[in-house]
């Protein structure tokens, strides 16, 4: 038999960020390829809805934990509750981050320090927290958000772009340490999604345009086609893949502008 097993039935995922946008869309379509799903964000509000939505399109069981990622106490005791509440953690979905679009020269320490701590330094600790379960139990799933923005420089912050390029570059080194240990680390780089990040962005009718202008296919991605490239490295279908950065773009890193 070839046809590989997209479906993610009986096993747990974490996703950070999970309260909006990118991250309620992955939480949302890993419950319904299967998963039962842990929900990390600040907003409690936020979490309890898309857990309500879980349950009620997908049957499937949804945990909201209410944590700050850069806090490494309230990651450790995030993932203690979803393996008390689930026994286990199979696959993790680094997705939280943040962006301050300051021209270099102005970037404050704070700024710096708030974007690296949200958009790399939550996701090291959390991989690391829960690398440690997955070690034991000699399998796992890592599935890093990162962006178009860590492989080619745009304008959407030196900041950024850095958190972005070091988690690519996390996702490899990470990928070889714990290819051992069963462990599978891949990241994800998307282009421009409707989110609360880009929203007014998109807005501006001029800079929607020039998005467009620059993707081969000539739109804005859809929040729903993110789900399947993540849903696929979560799954057994991509057991050979790791260490790798798959970009959901439209094409737009063929022009590498």
């Amino acid at each position: 038999m070839y046809l590989p097993n997209y479906r993610l039935d009986g096993l747990t995922a974490l996703v950070t960020g999970a309260g909006r946008g990118i991250g309620r869309a992955l939480a949302i379509g890993l419950a319904e390829a299967g998963a039962d799903v842990a929900l990390v964000s600040r907003t409690a509000e936020h979490l309890e809805a898309v857990a309500g939505e879980i349950r009620g399109s997908t049957g499937r069981e949804a945990l909201p934990l209410p944590a700050d990622v850069t806090r490494r106490p309230d990651l450790e005791r995030a993932v203690r509750q979803a393996i008390d509440r689930f026994g286990k953690i199979d696959v993790l979905v680094n997705n939280a981050g943040m962006n301050i679009r300051t021209p270099a020269l102005d970037v404050t320490d704070e700024e710096w320090d708030r974007i690296v701590g949200t958009n790399l330094t939550s996701a090291f600790m959390l991989s690391q927290i829960v690398g440690g379960h997955m070690k034991e139990r000699g399998t796992g799933r890592i599935v890093n958000i990162a962006s178009v923005a860590g492989h080619t420089a745009l304008r959407t912050g030196v900041v950024y772009g850095s958190t972005k390029a070091a988690l690519i570059q996390m996702t490899k080194i990470l990928a070889l340490e714990w290819g051992k240990y069963g462990i599978r680390v891949n990241a994800v780089g998307p282009w421009y999604f409707p989110t609360p990040l880009t929203e007014k962005l998109l807005a501006n009718e001029s800079f929607r345009k020039d998005v467009e202008s620059r993707t081969p296919l000539g739109r804005v991605g859809r929040l729903e086609e993110l789900v399947g490239p993540v849903a696929f490295l979560a799954s057994d279908a991509a057991s050979y893949v790791t260490g790798q950065t798959l970009f959901v773009d439209g094409g737009m890193t063929i022009y590498g502008f």
